[in-house]
């Protein structure tokens, strides 16, 4: 690890991923919902991998190894274990986006339904 990984702290507030968002800065918003959460409500930038399938799908993830990655979910439990798995895959660079998008909701954005 890099002693810039070392630094990054596990979780990032949702006001931070909103002003990394808002100055453009290069990182990959990662969304471990379900599908049918997802099309209830997502951010247009987030990817979505469900949980569910994220160790079969891996291989796909690879290229995302040393970049910056956000992962979220509902409230913040599932990204979480999302972040914590991918770090021992050797993701160095991934951060839990602490409350998922029903935070984002409440401090970021209102007008996203929240379930």
């Amino acid at each position: 690890m890099t002693g810039r990984s070392m630094e990054l702290p596990l979780e990032i507030r949702v006001q931070e991923v909103s002003e990394m968002l808002r100055r453009g800065d290069d990182f990959v918003l990662l969304d471990v919902r379900e599908q049918d959460e997802y099309s209830l409500v997502h951010l247009p930038e987030a990817r979505l991998v469900p949980m569910s399938q994220i160790q079969g799908r891996l291989d796909e993830l690879a290229p995302l190894r040393d970049k910056h990655v956000v992962v979220h979910c509902h409230h913040g439990g599932r990204s979480e274990r999302v972040t914590h798995w991918l770090r021992q895959q050797g993701f160095s660079h991934v951060q839990n986006m602490v409350g998922g998008i029903d935070a984002w909701s409440l401090e970021i954005d209102p007008s996203l339904p929240r379930y």
